[in-house]
């Protein structure tokens, strides 16, 4: 597993430029050891996971500095509903973009500051690396640790916490599991399968992996897919950002689309819609990780 011990000197630089991505990086990770079983974007049985869950008993800690604004524990009676995140801690960060730590051991966290027992905190601060609860089990949860999000209250988006915070190292490129087209009268087609193919419109769909050093490893999505033909690339799908329009959570494939539209060919992912014309088609699948590994499959076809 990746043992987070192991990144702690990476993980304590305030600010790093990832080479060839300009990206600045300011905050740390909410746990200096543990395993990261789920990450932003992965497909949870038709629905995206909106941050990063470690497996840990190791303290949470504030990614970096700034008011906490609302926190839940086991003594919150202000909601009589059980709450999907369990006991949780939400930090804003003065510019913004907004902490959530969650699915916490609900006996810890919210006993700074003034004390209070759960619900809105009053005025205190967190310092950066400063521990604001124990890592445990509580709502939506099954094994001890903690879910760590980022949602950027200007733009109403969650954020790839790995966009802001240093990735950890990774050297091996992701698997692509499966690729599979989908006609208008809703026939799935192998690409790898098929030498020949109608002309028309087709769905793709990519079941798609980011691959671990070691065996054991929880596997993790992506971070990007994409599709081309002839070398023309013509739909994307990003895990940067999902953002909520109108109560609905929408991905960014080629611009905004529902989350649940990119998700609804569990445990694949629906890249987009790709029109073949007749001729020879090579459509090539393209699938990167945040570290910058990709890995690539070609599938020649004649399309009549």
């Amino acid at each position: 597993m990746k043992n987070l011990r192991v990144f702690a000197f990476a993980l304590s630089i305030t600010f790093l430029i990832l080479p060839g991505t300009g990206r600045l990086y300011a905050m740390d990770w909410p746990v200096r050891e543990g395993a990261l079983s789920r990450n932003f974007g992965w497909n949870n049985g038709g629905k995206p996971v909106l941050g990063n869950v470690f497996e840990t008993e190791a303290p949470v800690l504030a990614a970096e500095g700034g008011e906490v604004i609302f926190f839940r524990t086991g003594g919150d009676t202000a909601s009589r509903l059980p709450s999907p995140l369990g006991a949780w801690t939400a930090v804003d960060h003065d510019d913004g973009l907004v902490s959530v730590y969650s699915r916490y051991d609900e006996n810890s966290g919210g006993k700074t500051g003034k004390g209070e027992s759960g619900g809105r905190a009053g005025a205190f601060r967190v310092e950066r690396g400063e521990a604001i609860a124990a890592a445990g089990v509580s709502g939506w949860s099954a094994k001890g640790g903690v879910y760590f999000t980022l949602f950027d209250r200007r733009e109403r988006r969650w954020v790839n916490p790995s966009t802001i915070i240093t990735p950890l190292p990774d050297t091996r490129p992701p698997a692509i599991l499966s690729v599979r087209l989908e006609n208008a009268g809703g026939q799935l087609i192998d690409p790898g399968g098929t030498r020949y193919l109608s002309q028309g419109v087709y769905t793709v769909s990519v079941a798609a992996a980011d691959t671990r050093l070691n065996p054991g490893e929880s596997a993790l999505a992506p971070h990007r897919i994409s599709c081309s033909v002839n070398g023309i690339e013509i739909s994307s799908l990003n895990f940067e950002t999902f953002s909520t329009r109108d109560g609905a959570l929408m991905a960014y494939r080629n611009g905004l689309v529902p989350a649940k539209q990119v998700y609804a060919p569990f445990p694949a992912f629906e890249v987009g819609k790709v029109p073949f014309t007749r001729g020879q088609a090579n459509l090539e699948i393209v699938v990167q990780d945040i570290a910058g590994n990709s890995r690539s499959v070609v599938f020649r076809i004649l399309v009549e």
